[in-house]
């Protein structure tokens, strides 16, 4: 059963960066689609980022608009880690940042959509806080 393990949240100012890190210890792992999502105090939980699986090649990533020209997901495969680096952050950045990981034939635009969130693995979350 896969287990994801998120690591590298914390607070930090508007404008500032933090890169958050999603691990899982089972060798496969990078057949995973995997993503981040948050969820706001009152708020559902909804997609971040996601990142198709490396096995392949080409990589298939996917933004949210929110995010986009400011995170950047990637693959790691020698520490079998998906990362999110967070640059320019916003308040409304912050909330609990989960990974999740689907098995393929999700994507990583269905995935971050939650079409079927019954069958992501999740973690326990991080929490980012974004304040002056």
């Amino acid at each position: 059963q896969l287990q994801p393990v998120e690591s590298g949240g914390g607070s930090a100012q508007p404008g500032e960066s933090l890169t958050l890190s999603c691990t899982s210890s089972e060798s496969s792992s990078d057949f995973y689609v995997v993503g981040w999502f948050r969820q706001a105090p009152g708020k559902e939980r909804e997609g971040v980022s996601c990142i198709e699986n490396s096995a392949f090649g080409d990589v298939e990533r996917y933004y949210s608009d929110s995010v986009k020209g400011r995170f950047t997901i990637s693959r790691d495969r020698s520490r079998q880690s998906v990362d999110l680096q967070m640059n320019n952050l916003k308040p409304e950045d912050s909330g609990i940042y989960y990974c999740g990981a689907d098995w393929p034939p999700a994507q990583a635009e269905s995935l971050c959509a939650l079409t079927q969130p019954q069958k992501i693995h999740w973690g326990r979350g991080t929490q980012v806080t974004v304040s002056a």
